[in-house]
């Protein structure tokens, strides 16, 4: 009996140890479900609140939120909230006791609870993690460069302990959400062989993760996007898992993703005609203003015009309900697509001039740019636009800030440059780079335009400026030992001023970069030659050894670009039938590429005078007219109509020199509405008249002569095979009947032939402008060759005349200038 008492007090005392030893308080706290039962469970029991009941309060604070819809958060009244401050007490006095996971957990709630990152709490949190920095496990040091992100500490010592410890610690990373946290957070940090290694990791997990985690690959494609590098295979990989999940993605994540990859120049056909499928889903579910602002903005560009009118409508709904920041989206959606609604356009400028005071430095320069080239009509708002735009850059310290806002002050209307504008451009010219200096020296000769007084001064406040701009400019490139970065400045500078002032040191500069080019950069390096017109032997030597060297390792989408200068520029390196074929070895991935960038390959090759026949039959088959007419519906009207352009253009070429491929003409329509009788310029007329007394009388010579095909000939005559001009006996349009027959018609739709006489010989007789030549040299560029080819296939003697030798001093009279013609004409014939 004895022992059975004694049993008996033991298991009360167990169960009465057990019952204490229950943490009541956090067991309360994890039934709470809304916030005001987590403030109410604090407020009773603030005397017995340990670090972990703290921790698990915030954490829920933040769960609650986080589980809300956007616009029915209640961040601010949390915040608020007395008890709120009761945690935010106890957190910071109880840090040291904090364990290293329950130390980040709370620092992020604290964050996203929108406690200010300057608070007392915020900053001691953050010293006390980085002295524990070195012992968090990976998923601890991933949310900690979330948290000084956050806080804009990308560029912070602390930022770079983090990526030391990724360095070393890299291999032990096996889950893909924890990796991609950290690419984006440090990827301003990270060095090349570091983004290497990030990236090869990347690529492994990728493989290895459940593929409907679509944040993942999304992070991935906006470190790419972080770091300026488009490594594609990479981007591939995400756009394969991104394609997917479409069918679950909202109208948010599509439009960060389309926005990511437009910055990356990155077009896949597949993923933008699932997105605007997708988009068009969500039209009827997306009418509150948050969800619909970012439907308009990521489907309007790629809608069809009827659902663009429609997206038009509902937005002119809902411009009143829009924020600063909505409103701003909206409008550089609408400038995007070229809007001509003016309703919803006012409603925008009104929503717009109530917040104008909010918008940051940026925000105020994209607003004046949209507006502007929207043609708004609202000379207050763009008066205060402007004083804002001026305010702004007095107080800006940072490059590119000063440079965007001079930019936009130079396209509103004023007669002069304002001193605080030279003032501030003088102050940051050392710190830009060549693409800035290039647009500030664009914003200063519109102000030279404007300026009456410019013209009583040789050297005024402008020159020097200028000056100064091109000084900078060549210290920057004798200065620059890097041929990544240079490209990079490079990408998109254009302009007079840059072709005046530094394109010359330019070429030095990349010449002295020659060791630099790898497979990696040919493809920027060969597309920069191309924009500029710029032939550089040296260079495109280099290219091509290079493209021959590596071509398992470049990519099949930089193709097109590394080929373009060759074909544009129509330079035949040592190497040329090596290196065309490594294009036509890349070319057989056909199903790999995009169907407009096919198309835009195949020209370029078709330039150069190569075919291959596997391309162009694919080019030309149902299917693939079908896919790409559906891609084109989605591309920018510019990229639309060029591409539509150059896929005529390839048809024209096949024909005339690929008979054998029996590839039908289908253009006939579509040429005909592209026909324009455009006026005779200057230097036309001028050839007209003076063709007229060479050759015997008006009569003898035609003007803007529409061949088969659709080629436009300046002047056109006939001569016998004596050499002796045949008249016209009514205006005529050419007709070919076959490959080397020309034929005269009214138009080249009837059938109606006049044949001509034996030996009688068709003259094509073309004035070559600036654009036909390089811009260095008097190189004749590929685009005049294959229209020469196939003049000549058209049944045509072609003449040619540069505009360089026209305008020589060895043709400066009346004389000599009839004496030319004759000698094109005739005796070259003659010979």
């Amino acid at each position: 009996m004895f022992r059975l008492r004694c049993v008996n007090s033991c298991l009360r005392r167990l169960l009465h140890g057990g019952t204490v030893n229950r943490d009541q308080v956090l067991e309360q706290l994890r039934v709470c479900s809304t916030e005001d039962q987590v403030f109410d469970v604090v407020g009773k029991n603030k005397a017995k609140l340990t670090v972990n009941h703290v921790s698990c309060a915030v954490r829920m604070l933040w769960q609650f939120q986080k589980e809300k819809p956007d616009l029915l958060r209640t961040v601010e009244l949390t915040k608020n909230h007395p008890q709120f401050l009761t945690l935010r007490v106890l957190a910071e006095n109880k840090i040291a006791f904090t364990e290293d996971s329950m130390l980040v957990d709370m620092l992020y709630s604290f964050l996203r609870l929108n406690v200010d990152p300057h608070d007392t709490l915020v900053q001691q949190l953050v010293s006390e993690a980085w002295l524990r920095i070195d012992r968090f496990p990976m998923a601890s040091l991933s949310k900690f460069s979330i948290c000084l992100s956050d806080q804009h500490l990308q560029h912070s010592p602390l930022m770079g302990h983090i990526t030391s410890i990724v360095d070393q610690k890299l291999s032990s990373i096996d889950d893909a959400r924890i990796l991609t946290t950290l690419m984006i957070s440090m990827s301003s940090l990270v060095s090349a062989r570091l983004r290497d290694t990030l990236i090869s990791k990347a690529d492994h997990l990728l493989d290895t993760m459940d593929p409907s985690h679509y944040n993942n690959p999304r992070r991935v494609v906006q470190f790419l996007r972080n770091i300026k590098y488009s490594h594609r295979p990479l981007l591939e990989k995400c756009n394969e898992i991104l394609l997917c999940n479409i069918p679950r993605l909202d109208a948010e994540n599509i439009s960060i993703i389309l926005g990511l990859y437009q910055s990356l120049q990155f077009n896949n056909c597949d993923f933008r005609l699932a997105a605007r499928q997708r988009l068009t889903e969500l039209i009827d579910s997306s009418t509150d203003p948050f969800s619909f602002t970012k439907l308009f903005v990521a489907l309007a560009p790629m809608a069809s015009s009827e659902t663009r009118e429609r997206l038009e409508n509902t937005a002119l709904l809902l411009a009143d309900e829009l924020s600063a920041h909505q409103a701003l989206a909206v409008a550089e959606a609408l400038e995007e697509i070229q809007s001509r609604n003016l309703s919803l356009l006012n409603k925008i400028g009104s929503v717009i001039q109530k917040n104008v005071d909010v918008y940051k430095p940026v925000e105020v320069a994209r607003i004046t740019q949209a507006l502007f080239l929207l043609h708004y009509q609202n000379p207050e708002l763009f008066s205060k636009l402007r004083n804002i735009l001026l305010n702004f850059l007095q107080r800006s310290v940072y490059p590119y800030e000063v440079t965007m806002l001079t930019r936009v002050l130079s396209m509103l209307p004023c007669p002069r440059l304002e001193e605080a504008v030279i003032s501030r451009v003088e102050a940051v010219v050392t710190q830009c780079s060549l693409n800035d200096l290039n647009t500030i020296s664009f914003a200063i000769a519109k102000w030279v335009r404007n300026d009456p007084s410019y013209r009583q001064k040789t050297l005024g406040k402008y020159v020097r400026l200028l000056q100064t701009l091109k000084r900078c400019g060549h210290e920057r490139l004798q200065t620059a030992d890097q041929l990544d970065l240079v490209l990079e400045e490079l990408k998109y500078i254009s302009g007079e001023w840059f072709e005046e002032m530094l394109l010359e040191e330019t070429m030095v500069t990349l010449q002295r970069m020659m060791d630099q080019i790898n497979w990696i950069n040919v493809s920027e390096l060969a597309f920069f030659l191309t924009r500029i017109n710029h032939l550089c032997p040296p260079l495109m030597d280099r290219i091509a050894i290079v493209a021959i060297k590596d071509i398992d390792k470049i990519h099949h989408s930089a193709t097109y670009a590394t080929l373009l200068p060759f074909s544009v520029l129509n330079y035949d390196t040592a190497q040329a039938d090596e290196f065309f074929f490594f294009f036509f070895g890349c070319c057989f991935i056909l199903k790999s590429f995009d169907p407009h960038l096919l198309v835009l390959l195949a020209y370029s090759l078709a330039v150069a005078d190569y075919f291959p026949e596997e391309v162009v039959r694919e080019i030309f088959t149902i299917d693939f007219l079908g896919k790409l007419d559906s891609q084109l519906e989605t591309l920018p009207d510019s990229l639309n109509m060029r591409t539509r352009m150059r896929l005529m253009e390839l048809n024209r070429a096949v024909c005339l020199e690929c008979p054998e491929f029996q590839v039908p003409w289908f253009h006939e329509r579509y040429c005909q509405q592209l026909q324009k009788k455009g006026k005779e310029v200057p230097m036309q007329q001028q050839i007209h008249k003076m063709l007229g007394e060479v050759l015997g009388g008006i009569n003898c010579v035609r003007v803007a002569v529409y061949t088969p095909y659709f080629y436009t000939v300046d002047f056109e005559c006939i001569l016998d095979k004596h050499l002796q001009l045949l008249p016209y006996s009514k205006p005529n349009t050419v007709e070919i009947s076959d490959r080397n027959k020309v034929q005269w018609g009214r138009n080249s739709l009837e059938n109606i032939s006049d044949e001509l006489p034996p030996g009688a010989q068709r003259v094509a007789i073309d004035f070559l402008d600036s654009k036909s030549y390089c811009k260095n040299s008097h190189h004749m560029k590929g685009e005049a060759l294959m229209r020469k080819r196939h003049l000549e296939i058209l049944g045509y003697r072609v003449v040619q005349i540069a505009h360089f030798k026209w305008n020589s001093m060895e043709l400066s009279s009346r004389d000599a200038w009839k004496e030319y013609l004759k000698k094109k004409i005739f005796r070259e014939f003659s010979s």
